[in-house]
């Protein structure tokens, strides 16, 4: 399904011992079961070469540009255009472990670690993810992350948001209506509203992979990659089980 997608290898050099499903079989190895690295088993390709291609695949944007694709043609199958026209955006508090850095401090929920902004379309696929320090407010990380899904879906018109996305700053950081969902006046408890549970639900989706209950990861590009392959692992197998 995806193996268009992936770069062809090297014209020059030795050739690949490990085929690139593989090395796929193992990076989404160490995503879904939270292993590090050195402890992939030996029926798979060995560290230096399955982190050798994530990095190179990481700083290229692959899993982006993958999960893009994979967006398109999950919405056609279900008979809807190709680019969305409303998304739902919110954030998720994650701790980091001694490794991950930037992080900074939530205030809101007392921790120490990185927020993940996710943008949504209506039916829980991920448009844009974008992991952030805890201490950037929502209405500040939004800014990017609307931003960014002009480049990649621009027929974009609405997102539905929280309360914590109120201001200035993202309704005017692009021409995409930004929408306030708030809380019924007399809710008591726990109550799903509308619109957000979808986003909420992707959260739960991704919580499936070990390697994402904490965020490990040293830097922001490779937080980044990590969302965006499991993003793709949720598409891929729920476009296979509808064929």
């Amino acid at each position: 399904m995806i193996a268009p997608l992936m770069p062809e290898p090297l014209p020059c050099g030795r050739p690949p011992v490990w085929t690139t499903r593989e090395v796929l079989n193992a990076i989404f190895y160490v995503l879904r079961g939270g292993s590090a690295w050195r402890l992939i088993p030996k029926d798979l390709p060995p560290r230096s070469t399955a982190y050798g291609y994530f990095s190179h695949w990481r700083d290229a944007g692959l899993f982006a540009r993958i999960n893009h694709h994979l967006v398109m043609a999950d919405r056609e199958r279900v008979g809807r255009a190709a680019s969305p026209s409303a998304a739902v955006l919110d954030s998720q508090s994650i701790k980091t472990t001694e490794s991950g850095s930037p992080r900074g401090y939530d205030a809101g929920k007392k921790g120490l670690g990185r927020k993940r902004q996710a943008l949504v379309d209506t039916d829980g696929r991920a448009v844009v993810l974008d992991p952030q320090p805890a201490d950037v407010q929502d209405r500040d990380g939004a800014v990017p992350v609307l931003r960014l899904s002009r480049r990649t879906f621009p027929f974009i018109a609405r997102a539905f948001v929280d309360a914590g996305y109120a201001g200035e700053r993202p309704a005017t950081a692009t021409i995409i209506t930004v929408e306030i969902v708030r809380k019924p006046p007399d809710q008591v408890g726990f109550a799903v509203h509308p619109r957000r549970w979808l986003v909420e639900r992707f959260f739960a989706w991704l919580s499936r992979n070990r390697r994402l209950w904490k965020d490990p990861e040293p830097t922001l590009a490779s937080a980044h990659a990590f969302l965006y392959a499991a993003a793709v692992m949720i598409l891929v197998r729920r476009i296979a089980r509808a064929t």
